[in-house]
């Protein structure tokens, strides 16, 4: 979800990006300062109980239907961009405990895809243990 809030002389726009990490703190929040650095209109920013937010303020004199839709524009493209990398940075633990927990009950693993590098080894005397969703996988 995003907000745009517009003020007395600026239009403030905030959208969730993740909870704070549950691991590899210094790793995370320098993937975020290093990619904010970068970034057009918005910035990574942390509220009081350390999850993540897309922040950003512009005047409102600066602001037209083009710049609001660059700035929409901008917090897509950086969300989508950053979220699979600092979920993995973050949440690796609690991602290699969901796909075990998926693959034992048989769920499908689709959404984890691009977490695949978190991927346990699988057992290879284990039927149980391919990937049901997985063409490549033995069945």
């Amino acid at each position: 979800m995003t907000w745009l809030i517009a003020g007395d002389h600026s239009l403030q726009v905030e959208a969730f990006f993740c909870r704070q990490p549950d691991e590899n703190h210094a790793a995370f929040y320098r993937f975020l300062l290093e990619r904010s650095s970068r970034m057009y209109g918005v910035h990574f920013a942390l509220d009081r109980t350390g999850d993540v937010y897309l922040t950003g303020r512009l005047p409102l004199a600066a602001i037209t239907e083009a710049e609001i839709d660059r700035l929409l524009g901008c917090v897509l493209s950086y969300s989508d961009e950053a979220f699979n990398e600092a979920l993995m940075l973050g949440f690796a633990s609690a991602i290699r405990r969901e796909w075990a927990w998926r693959e034992k009950r048989g769920e499908s693993l689709a959404n984890l895809r691009p977490f695949a590098a978190l991927r346990p080894d699988p057992d290879p005397d284990d039927p149980e243990s391919s990937d049901p969703d997985d063409p490549e996988s033995p069945p």
